[in-house]
């Protein structure tokens, strides 16, 4: 989905990497992630379940499709990059 690797590279790749492998040890890796997973950590960052400063606000832009459609796109992706 281009809408989704659009918001991938906007919103993710800064800290977890163009292809969806973190550049620093302490960002998890997405790629290859299963996707509902990714979803329900995503939402859960979203509605301040979980804190992190830098998740919770980027996830606030998120809708439900946008999220559902990140976690497909970076369960996509290799995960040795």
């Amino acid at each position: 989905d281009a809408d989704a690797e659009q918001t991938a590279r906007n919103l993710c790749a800064g800290c977890h990497g163009p292809t969806g492998i973190s550049v620093n040890e302490l960002w998890p890796n997405l790629a290859g992630q299963k996707a509902q997973y990714t979803a329900k950590q995503l939402r859960e960052y979203r509605d301040g379940i979980r804190k992190d400063i830098n998740m919770n606000g980027l996830s606030q832009t998120l809708t439900d499709d946008q999220i559902e459609a990140l976690a497909e796109y970076y369960s996509k992706l290799p995960p040795e990059g």
